[in-house]
């Protein structure tokens, strides 16, 4: 019982220490060859809907995220809003499909990592907490938030460096900056004024028939929160998967 034992830690200790490999079925490509790079990334979109937990990548079909900020105002005047999201879920990436690759180089440091994809339907949804003051009207309230972007494109722009761990080369993200196109914002939002049911249909209209104007006004925010899953998420692949596990034997290179 004890040498089972011991057998089974040093597997483990094993696999941390030296990595996981990707499913078989995932293509490896050469470094750089970013058309193969795109297909193999969309096979593990179409594939892994409810992600590969041994390599760290969660659920496509419903990714949490951590507390978000939209608006956070430090004002006190007639006009001030803070508008915070929780117990947050994204719907929608697991029909991403990439478009664009670039960077995925044999030094990935050397140039900036890219990745464009579009989706044509990414739906938020979260418990919404709004406290404001806007004239005469005050808010501080909760409820439940869906948030449906149409049409969706992003474009990450990524920079990264390599660490070393038993002679393995690993990636980390330490600056990731998403860019974002799209052709219509829906927003619900319940209960947003308890005591007036008329008023939270009116103001979540006017919000719907202006959504240009008011993107303009919270892209920053949804930006950041953008920017931190995608680093979570791929942080933890590039955690557990080694640089050069990822892509086929460089045999011309030379140490």
């Amino acid at each position: 019982m004890e040498k089972c034992l011991i057998i089974f830690l040093c597997f483990l200790l094993g696999k941390s220490a030296f990595g996981v490999e990707l499913p078989a079925d995932i293509k490896k490509c050469h470094y750089g060859e970013e058309a193969c790079i795109v297909d193999s990334i969309n096979h593990v979109i179409k594939s892994y809907t409810k992600g590969i937990p041994e390599i760290g990548l969660p659920p496509l079909d419903a990714i949490k995220l951590k507390d978000l900020a939209i608006l956070n105002s430090t004002y006190r005047g007639p006009v001030w809003f803070n508008f915070y999201m929780r117990d947050f879920v994204n719907r929608g990436f697991e029909n991403s499909t990439v478009t664009h690759v670039k960077g995925f180089d044999r030094d990935p440091t050397k140039r900036k990592i890219e990745i464009k994809a579009h989706i044509p339907r990414l739906v938020h949804e979260a418990t919404y907490e709004f406290v404001g003051r806007w004239l005469l009207f005050q808010a501080n309230t909760t409820g439940d938030l869906e948030s449906d972007f149409q049409n969706f494109s992003i474009a990450l722009t990524l920079k990264v460096i390599l660490e070393y761990r038993n002679n393995r080369r690993y990636l980390k993200i330490y600056e990731l900056v998403p860019l974002v196109e799209l052709d219509r914002w829906i927003i619900r939002l319940d209960n947003l004024y308890n005591e007036n049911t008329d008023l939270t249909v009116a103001l979540t209209r006017v919000f719907n028939e202006n959504w240009v104007e008011f993107w303009n006004g919270l892209e920053p925010g949804i930006l950041d929160g953008l920017s931190a899953c995608f680093t979570a998420i791929l942080n933890e692949v590039f955690q557990n998967v080694a640089y050069d596990d990822m892509f086929l034997p460089d045999h011309n290179y030379e140490e």
